[in-house]
């Protein structure tokens, strides 16, 4: 049996086009979800996993930048029997080259993602260097003193203090805390 993965990052984007590519690639079954693929935690793809047998093939639009977590879902598809297609990268594990092009695409993700956060922390390191930190810019402390004083006076919501200050509920809370604790 054919079953198809059709996902998409926010509730904004379509699922149409995978859906279709999913149908004529002949999928009898379709599991859908809006997620992003950084999120390990896919509950369609779970129900997908759990109900594909040996034998079955499981049939994706393309792959995308959870490349990692597919590999290793390939792994686990794979001592269970279930092969993997990717339709838009032409990748079909039911066959040999298939096989092998899948695994140097995963070689290839893993060593992107090593170079990057390689050029990450040389980039860090040479801002240090110069004397940067990086991060967000740290608050100016006269508008905390004045968030402070106009959320004791209570006479203001905190949406509005953060409107007349700029200090967002989170610091405002934050800074608050902080005055209990000393």
């Amino acid at each position: 049996m054919r079953i198809g993965y059709a996902r998409v990052s926010t509730l904004e984007q379509s699922l149409d086009l995978q859906l279709d590519a999913l149908e004529k690639a002949g999928c009898e079954k379709i599991y859908q979800e809006k997620i992003s693929g950084m999120k390990d935690d896919r509950p369609e793809l779970q129900k997908l996993i759990g109900y594909a047998r040996k034998g079955d093939v499981l049939v994706i639009y393309k792959l995308d930048h959870s490349t990692k977590r597919l590999i290793e879902l390939s792994e686990e598809l794979q001592k269970r029997g279930i092969e993997l297609v990717s339709i838009s990268d032409s990748i079909d594990t039911t066959t040999a080259v298939g096989k092998a092009m899948f695994k140097m695409l995963a070689v290839l993700a893993e060593m992107e993602r090593d170079l990057i956060s390689e050029r990450t922390r040389a980039g860090l390191e040479s801002a240090r260097a110069r004397g940067r930190t990086g991060g967000r810019p740290k608050k100016d402390n006269k508008q905390i003193e004045k968030a402070i004083k106009l959320y004791r006076t209570k006479e203001y919501t905190v949406k509005e203090i953060g409107e007349i200050t700029n200090i967002s509920k989170a610091t405002l809370y934050r800074e608050i805390k902080k005055q209990i604790n000393i």
